[in-house]
């Protein structure tokens, strides 16, 4: 077995020339490369002890396309490379061996995690055109509105050309009709010239299942678990060992080959492993490994509903030691009390005190029954930083799945939208934008597929309306293989221009102007962080160690409210108030106190418009 770090699965070209053909094939008695073209050539491959063959074929450049013949005890069947780097034909076609990226982009050294603010698109609907290419035009739009970190949604090879990425079958091959492998490198350097880190959302816990051929090859999957795609991948049984160094070396690829700054583990709590060493551990393992080594941060972050900060403690603690985790209760809490809706998992939330208690710790539900899970849920995560969780207000999941493709921006009014804006920002925790909320896009964001079986495709229709069958909805869910589900899905660009919408930029902008300026915004400190609940509103308190010092005053209400500070020291100056008419607030709205002051801690009472947000600023030093 090769030692997981170092690249070996796939079609890697030589330096001297040359091609090493290596794929790991226990069920296979032998293996042949079939080289294709005018005069197609059948090589036979040597075989290892574990079931690994290697050959390596002289004749074979960049460019060539190729399948594996396997003679297994099922007969004879062509089939693409598990570890193919390109599909130029499709997932049911011919591999294609690609040089190795090149990209220009020595001089990046990544941002810090406490720096980040994540903006996730999913690029065949983030741009008319849906492609690589054309997400790079718009990275300068992205750094002026002060993001810092582009997500993408997994981009991995899948059946036609239109898919959220999660139906993915070839895991190192990036999606042809998006721009295969060179446009996705192009895309992460000109990232990284913006400025900008580039995350990559991976699946480890389920393929496709049009076009999954790893079975044929090898063991991959296990009946003893069960995940909501089917049977899960096997992380622990029999001959797991090449299963894990397929998935590490992916990860590898991606971070070494491709210099992405971070992978996002899409469902990580899916990803069932009774090893010694858990798969997650020996991936952060690898991960620190390429950190070493280049010089740069490589971070795991992990998609998971389980609230278990095992998955950010580190090794010593018993934790994996990832570096983030998606948090979705900050989400619940905040979408209910804005929408009122208690439907689904919602119905755990809809209380103020747990937007405070997401904003003072993470997790609402850390060890308490849930109602909805009919169980207790979650576990304390004591010791753990703000910059280990992300937050949002929306994602492609939340807006697809909790809301029947509907987003904030049509379920809420636009003084609670940027209320929730201001939520978000201001927090203690790594913020994840999803494309065009910053500028209220009124486009659904519905889930769509484009398989070929039409049995599977009413599968996977009957299957989303029994999964949120507990959601209050108008009525059924679009059509998911209809491409017009897919078109209504685009961003509509013409909108940053008009009304409402660019009020709201405007308002995104200053925000992240503010927190990118202020230490005490973004150093993700949650120890600094101190949020309260006063009747229908919230104060954050957020603190630096430098002395930095900022109140941020949150009103839930439909009325003005005045919001007592209780322990105010110093002189404090008005630098962001979300109902001012350049945010689009209504004209009569009476202007906030400009100035706070206290000289011996006496309480404070700061008139807070209706449904808004006000910040203020320490300004007379430590």
């Amino acid at each position: 077995m090769q030692e997981p770090y170092k690249l070996t699965l796939g079609a890697l070209a030589q330096p001297g020339g040359g091609v090493a053909f290596t794929v790991w094939a226990p069920r296979a008695r032998q293996v042949a490369v079939k080289l294709l073209g005018k005069k197609p050539q059948l090589v036979p491959m040597q075989r290892a002890a574990d079931g690994t063959f290697t050959v390596v074929i002289a004749a074979a450049r960049p460019g060539t396309e190729y399948v594996y013949l396997l003679d297994g005890k099922d007969g004879k069947k062509e089939r693409p490379d598990p570890a193919s780097r390109a599909q130029p034909r499709g997932i049911h076609g011919p591999s294609q061996v690609v040089a190795p990226p090149a990209l220009a982009d020595a001089e990046w050294r990544g941002i810090p995690l406490n720096e980040y603010v994540i903006y996730e698109l999913h690029i065949g609907t983030f741009t008319p055109e849906g492609t690589f290419a054309a997400a790079i035009a718009k990275l300068p739009y992205l750094r002026a509105l002060g993001i810092t970190a582009v997500e993408l949604m997994p981009v991995a090879a899948f059946p036609g050309a239109r898919n959220w990425g999660y139906d993915g079958v070839a895991p190192f091959a990036p999606q042809a009709s998006y721009g295969g492998l060179q446009g996705l490198c192009e895309l992460v350097a000109a990232c990284h010239q913006q400025g900008l880190a580039c995350i990559l959302d991976v699946v480890y816990n389920h393929l496709g299942p049009e076009g999954n051929y790893l079975p044929d090859f090898a063991p991959y999957f296990s009946a003893q678990y069960r995940t909501a795609w089917g049977e899960g991948l096997n992380f622990d049984g029999e001959q797991a060992a090449g299963v894990r160094r397929f998935f590490i070396e992916n990860a590898v690829y991606w971070l070494r080959e491709c210099h992405f700054d971070a992978l996002r583990l899409d469902a990580a709590d899916s990803i069932f492993d009774a090893s010694a060493r858990h798969l997650l551990a020996e991936l952060q393992e690898a991960a620190a490994a390429v950190a070493a080594e280049r010089g740069r941060p490589a971070y795991l972050i992990a998609e998971s509903d389980l609230n278990d900060p095992r998955l950010l403690h580190p090794p010593a603690r018993g934790g994996y030691g990832l570096a983030a985790q998606w948090s979705d209760d900050f989400h619940h809490a905040l979408h209910a009390v804005l929408t009122r809706d208690r439907h689904g998992y919602f119905a755990d939330f809809g209380r103020l005190v747990d937007v405070e208690k997401a904003l003072n710790q993470g997790f609402v539900y850390d060890g308490q029954p849930s109602a909805f899970r009919q169980r207790r849920h979650g576990f304390p995560p004591a010791g753990c930083h703000g910059w280990q969780f992300v937050i949002c207000t929306q994602n492609h999941d939340q807006i697809a799945n909790g809301s029947q493709g509907r987003r904030l921006s049509t379920l809420v009014a636009l003084e609670q939208q940027k209320l929730a804006a201001c939520v978000l920002l201001i927090s203690p925790n790594i913020p994840l934008l999803f494309m065009g909320q910053e500028y209220g896009e009124i486009a659904p964001f519905h889930y769509f597929v484009n398989h070929d079986n039409a049995d599977l495709l009413e599968e996977v229709r009957r299957g989303r309306e029994r999964d949120f069958s507990s959601f209050r909805f108008a009525g059924q869910f679009a059509v998911p293989h209809d491409e017009a589900t897919f078109r209504a899905c685009k961003l509509d660009w013409s909108a940053l221009e008009r009304s409402p919408h660019a009020e709201l930029l405007n308002l995104y902008r200053d925000l992240l102007a503010l927190r990118r300026a202020q230490p005490c915004l973004h150093n993700g400190r949650q120890d600094l962080a101190r949020a309260s609940t006063h009747g229908q509103s919230v104060v954050l308190e957020r603190k630096d160690a430098g002395g930095g010092h900022a109140y941020a005053l949150f009103n839930f209400s439909a009325a003005p409210r005045l919001i007592p500070l209780r322990d105010l020291r110093g002189s404090f100056r008005l630098a962001l108030a979300s109902a001012a008419p350049s945010y689009g607030g209504p004209a009569d709205t009476q202007p906030p106190r400009a100035t706070l002051r206290s000289r011996h801690g006496k309480e404070v009472r700061v008139r807070c418009p209706p449904w808004s947000a006000l910040l203020y600023l320490r300004d007379d030093g430590p």
